[in-house]
């Protein structure tokens, strides 16, 4: 261990808890938090993120659990609030090196989870335990209950922890939905139970802190599809996340009242509606369903399509359809698309892109800034203050967004009532030690994030990045030469190759090149020609003044030398 890593973990007071955020505090996603209660730990979510502009090539991005290493004995569970992906996705990755403590969670939660672990073939090896809201449970030194949360998926929890000092309860993703399709809003009883028993920490999720009064029902959005169904000439197509079981829900009882079939499209939805089905949290009548055959047969005001796509993503039925290269079920003029979710930061152009193909199609499009067919599943301002009136904690810590969602949160905590000393705004990897008398700061732990690319993982971190991003920006130019293991003399090349540098009628500069580099390896002694480090070096070295004097562009040099 590390210094500060030592330091962090030295043995608590009984009455004193540590949390240690991995992962969620300062972005958005990959969600996963330790915490600390004499002697024994629990995991709080494990979640992962997409990748970001600045990571070419990369799948997925999960927490570095590094600082958990050497005390994993003492794990005795992880807890899933719900099921999305930036709360459960590294699961499959991370299960085995956590030494495959029991994983707790609600029945859909689990059963999302379930058919991650077949496709990494882990499922035998994993101990899920589902848990009912408001039942206790004892797992080491850990008292804990589950209290439900409504969200933007089905079976949502927040964790509740008693310690000596009073309950610290961890609200999940969260919104105060009184009118939810599944009739199941937050357990505001419970949370007021909580604030009568004694609360020593709310960790309280800060995604739409920026936005005042209260997030709307999940029952707008049928409203809004009740309104444009009847109204649509042709086939609708509606994209949505395939984890928004509400949502695709009401979709099916908008289709239903209209006399439409419905289609569903995509790996993952296909796959998240027969788990939803399976356990019944969705109900879909058997003869409302068709698929992709039957729809080209029916009369296209008599069909509805279920899919995924809403965020531009290349590869999707949706994105496929706007650039008219689906060809089994292809997008006609007067058909309707509603995007029924949130423009998620980053993905603006690539959405807009697709937005643009679809009305080049003739079709007609309602998205989030133009009509009413998505609603968040995160509280507003006015729920965030109402959880902390009903709450009333000692301290305070803002989780789940970046960091301005966190100095926000934690200014409404203080105009609440909260003294400033009382809250704590923290990053990943800063652990905070809570007790009766006071917070703690401690020194930075080593956490961060671990590169996931095709089935390697970890594999990839700054350097191979950074390459990356240089091949993109600038080219790559690869020096082939061969040079003699007996008397260090070059018997072949150097011969230039380019890609994504310079046009193919410019191969007299990497003639030019060539030649400079002939005059710089003629200098060259054997001896130096032999240790093959120390070719390079001066390898790129000529090419990349030449490269820089000439047309001012900085390529990736790549030598390949080999010996013969």
């Amino acid at each position: 261990m590390t210094e500060a890593l030592a330091a962090a973990m030295t043995e608590l007071p009984p009455d004193a808890v540590r949390i240690m955020p991995l992962g969620g505090l300062g972005e958005i996603g990959l969600n996963m938090m330790a915490v600390e209660y004499r002697g024994d730990l629990l995991l709080i979510d494990c979640g992962l993120m997409f990748p970001e502009p600045h990571m070419p090539g990369i799948d997925l991005v999960i927490p570095d659990i590094t600082c958990l290493e050497g005390r994993l004995d003492r794990i005795r569970g992880l807890v899933l609030t719900h099921g999305h992906e930036d709360h459960i996705g590294a699961v499959p990755f991370l299960l085995r090196k956590l030494g495959f403590p029991p994983v707790y969670g609600s029945p859909l939660t689990l059963g999302l989870l379930r058919h991650r672990l077949e496709e990494h073939e882990l499922l035998g090896r994993a101990d899920l335990v589902e848990v009912a809201p408001r039942k206790a449970l004892q797992l080491g030194a850990f008292h804990i209950e589950l209290f439900r949360v409504a969200h933007s998926i089905v079976d949502g929890y927040g964790v509740a922890i008693r310690t000596e000092a009073g309950w610290v309860v961890h609200t999940g993703d969260f919104k105060l939905d009184q009118t939810p399709v599944d009739d199941r809003p937050t357990d505001l009883v419970r949370l007021a139970g909580y604030g009568e028993e004694g609360v020593l920490l709310l960790l309280s999720d800060s995604t739409n802190v920026e936005k005042k009064g209260f997030t709307l029902s999940e029952r707008e959005v049928a409203t809004a599809f009740a309104e444009i169904m009847p109204r649509a000439r042709g086939r609708v197509v509606v994209a949505t996340f395939s984890s928004n079981i509400h949502r695709i829900q009401q979709v099916v009882q908008a289709a239903i009242n209209c006399g439409r079939k419905v289609v569903i499209t995509g790996r993952s939805m296909e796959a998240n509606t027969r788990i939803a089905r399976d356990l019944g949290y969705l109900k879909i009548p058997d003869e409302v369903l068709i698929d992709v055959r039957q729809a080209r047969d029916l009369p296209h005001h008599r069909v509805v399509v279920l899919t995924t796509g809403s965020q531009g993503e290349a590869q999707s039925t949706l994105v496929r359809m706007s650039m008219d290269e689906y060809k089994p079920l292809p997008l006609d003029t007067g058909d309707t698309v509603i995007l029924s979710s949130k423009f998620i930061p980053g993905n603006e152009k690539a959405i807009n892109r697709l937005i643009n193909h679809l009305y080049r199609r003739g079709a007609e499009v309602f998205y989030e800034t133009t009509s009413e067919v998505h609603v968040s599943g995160h509280a507003s301002q006015e729920e965030l203050k109402m959880v902390v009136s009903l709450v009333r904690p000692e301290y305070f810590v803002p989780i789940h967004g970046e960091y301005r969602h966190l100095v926000k949160h934690a200014d409404l905590a203080c105009s609440m009532g909260i003294a400033r000393e009382r809250i704590a705004v923290l990053e990943n990897g800063y652990p905070l030690v809570v007790t009766a008398q006071g917070l703690v700061r401690e020194p930075r732990l080593e956490t961060g994030r671990v590169l996931v690319d095709g089935r390697g993982v970890g594999d990839v971190g700054h350097m191979e990045l950074r390459d990356r991003r240089h091949v993109a920006n600038h080219g790559l130019v690869v020096v082939l030469l061969t040079v003699s293991s007996s008397d260090g003399r070059f018997l072949y090349g150097p011969e230039l190759l380019s890609r994504g540098f310079v046009a193919e009628g410019e191969n007299h500069l990497l003639e030019t090149a060539r030649q400079q580099l002939c005059t710089t390896l003629a200098e060259i002694t054997p001896e130096t020609a032999g240790e093959r480090e120390t070719l390079e070096v001066e390898v790129r070295k000529c090419l990349r003044r030449f490269f820089n004097r000439t047309i001012e562009r900085r390529p990736l040099i790549l030598p390949i030398i080999l010996e013969q």
